[in-house]
């Protein structure tokens, strides 16, 4: 239930935070309203997921999921929404990304 929640609350925070880039010609006033608006729901979502996962997890153990799964979520938007190539220096510094998550729950 965390991570779908996580996963869902991620996916309204990168329309919110990336959605305008394509619509670089509406005033900026006009996608900061918007942005808010689609941000609502990913506090709604964010905000139970971190409290009902607190105690499975600590806070940071839920921040670095929250981490992961931002990544998945913002390769995807920007691959298919935003047409950007992924690269392989990107693959990179995710995957230290990935290295930190192990060691977190590793150790």
């Amino acid at each position: 239930m965390v991570y779908l929640l996580l996963f869902l609350s991620n996916i309204f925070m990168t329309f919110a935070w990336y959605g305008h880039l394509k619509f670089k010609h509406e005033a900026l006033w006009k996608v900061i309203l918007v942005s808010w608006g689609i941000a609502f729901f990913e506090y709604c979502l964010q905000v139970p997921a971190n409290r009902y996962g607190h105690g499975q997890f600590t806070a940071a153990q839920l921040k670095i999921i929250q981490e992961v799964i931002t990544l998945l979520v913002f390769v995807g938007f920007s691959v298919l929404c935003l047409h950007e190539p992924f690269r392989w220096n990107y693959a990179v510094s995710f995957g230290f990304i990935f290295l930190a998550v192990y060691f977190m729950f590793r150790f």
